[in-house]
């Protein structure tokens, strides 16, 4: 999806009972730094509060996200942004995933990483044909973050699961669809089957619709706030290990990884 240039990171717009959240750092793939977390949370915090029924989480560009910013984190040396970066993007997932609304992702292009675990937050994942998806941690020898275990686990179970995020491989969107990764695959006019399914939704008795995800995630919410913690206390670790430094290193260099298992 494409807008015109604006200088926020994040932008959103309203729409009578529908409200669109634009990811817009479209020279950098949508890579999410600690700017552009900080900027979604907030203002998915104020479309939690407003009147609309329907939110579409989309990117503007040539892809929903990359993930996140390894430029970004490469800025910080001494690890100390890490630990604050970890609990928003916790409290970003959370508010995302419990928000009293039917939150649709329309991904397209590149989405992966944590840019994945966000899509994979909303309740029904649309994808154009262009989507490229991958959990692709591994690559850089880390592991899913921003709740991307508990959200594989809950659509594809365990097994896949780990085969998906330890492979890391790229998948078109036919080939998420076939896993479970995501709900729908369109082959052209992406943005009108969008705007058609969100149409639908509309068309709903929409309060029974969020009761019930609202139930659901209640039932669930424990668990995903334990995987969020766990995913930080292991990425941690996974960041010490000299297989992150070579996965850095030759993503840098733009060389394949030789791995020691340490």
């Amino acid at each position: 999806m494409n807008v015109s240039s604006q200088t926020e990171s994040v932008i959103v717009k309203y729409e009578g009972r529908m409200a669109t959240v634009m990811l817009n750092r479209p020279q950098v793939l949508n890579a999410l730094d600690e700017s552009m977390l900080r900027e979604l949370l907030d203002k998915l915090k104020e479309v939690a509060d407003s009147k609309v029924d329907v939110v579409v989480l989309c990117g503007n560009g040539r892809g929903f996200s990359a993930g996140g910013d390894i430029k970004s984190m490469l800025s910080d040396r001494d690890g100390s942004k890490f630990s604050p970066i970890m609990d928003m993007i916790s409290e970003l997932i959370i508010t995302l995933y419990t928000m009293p609304k039917l939150v649709m992702s329309a991904i397209h292009g590149p989405t992966a990483g944590l840019g994945l675990s966000l899509a994979l937050a909303g309740d029904y994942v649309i994808a154009d044909a262009s989507s490229i998806i991958a959990m692709n941690f591994i690559n850089v020898a880390l592991i899913p973050d921003g709740g991307g275990h508990f959200f594989l686990q809950n659509r594809v179970g365990e097994s896949l699961a780990k085969q998906i995020i330890w492979e890391g491989q790229r998948m078109n969107a036919h080939e998420a669809l076939g896993l479970g990764i995501i709900d729908e695959a369109v082959e052209s006019d992406f943005q009108q089957a969008v705007k058609q399914k969100a149409g639908e939704w509309l068309q709903k008795p929409v309060r029974a619709m969020i009761e019930t995800k609202n139930i659901l995630c209640e039932r669930n919410k424990s668990a995903l706030l334990q995987v969020l913690q766990l995913e930080k206390e292991g990425q941690s670790k996974m960041r010490a290990t000299k297989d992150h430094q070579e996965g850095i290193a030759a993503f840098l260099q733009k060389r394949s990884p030789v791995y020691g298992g340490e």
